[in-house]
């Protein structure tokens, strides 16, 4: 019977694509505030900008492919049940092979209604549509007459599928993160959740706010140390 492989991934693991991060260290995306496309508080203030900047950004997705980590990632189904739970909002892990993903923040290539933020309000996976690469814009409809808008958790949102996160970590018989500062909760406290007995390994190449005893850091890139771990997983 395979073991429970989960796998916590965030924006370096598709920088590696050509992918732009979703902060970088002046702050801005693509030249844009943050807080002016990524928030609800933005949404509100000039959707057309919001829906302007996700068109450009989900029409540069097919321009990119996954990468060795992403692959890496989906090759370890073959001996692992795998979860890989994601930060990111494109496709590259599905195109990569990858089966079974929870995407906390959304996916690029979706749109829901405007009037539908979360469970508590309306939000079901039934009113959200897949637009493949295509773009939406202002008097873009949904079928209950509200304006359509990226299927993209935004800050001041909550997180729907955090739950589905927590019990895919609890159950984790292996945790692995890779490509995220761990900066951006709820989803960088998801750690905690891991059984005592589960070992954690992160991938970055920069020193990681954890202290955890459970922890074994190892400090490459992601393409690179994905790598490194299909080995530690080899000699075990």
């Amino acid at each position: 019977m395979k073991k429970n492989l989960v796998i916590l991934t965030g924006a370096g693991v598709s920088a590696e694509s050509g992918v732009s991060t979703f902060r970088d260290s002046d702050g801005l995306w693509e030249q844009h505030r943050v807080e002016d496309v990524a928030s609800i508080e933005g949404w509100y203030r000039n959707p057309a900008l919001v829906l302007d900047f996700y068109n450009a950004r989900r029409e540069q997705l097919p321009t990119v492919k996954p990468n060795a980590a992403h692959c890496a990632i989906a090759e370890l189904e073959l001996d692992w049940n795998v979860t890989v739970v994601t930060q990111n909002v494109d496709n590259l892990h599905e195109r990569a092979g990858s089966t079974r993903i929870i995407h906390l923040h959304g996916e690029l290539t979706k749109v829901r209604p405007e009037n539908c933020f979360n469970d508590s309000d309306g939000y079901s996976e039934e009113k959200v549509f897949d637009i493949g690469y295509e773009s939406i814009h202002i008097g873009d409809k949904a079928p209950n007459g509200a304006q359509l808008r990226p299927h993209i958790v935004w800050f001041g949102e909550a997180v729907p599928k955090i739950g589905q996160a927590i019990d895919a970590v609890e159950a984790a018989d292996v945790l692995l993160i890779v490509g995220t500062s761990l900066q951006v909760y709820p989803a960088a406290g998801l750690y905690a959740y891991a059984k005592a007995v589960t070992p954690i390994y992160i991938i970055d190449p920069a020193d990681v706010p954890l202290k955890d005893g459970r922890l074994t850091h190892i400090k490459e890139v992601a393409t690179k140390g994905m790598e490194t771990f299909k080995n530690i997983l080899k000699s075990k």
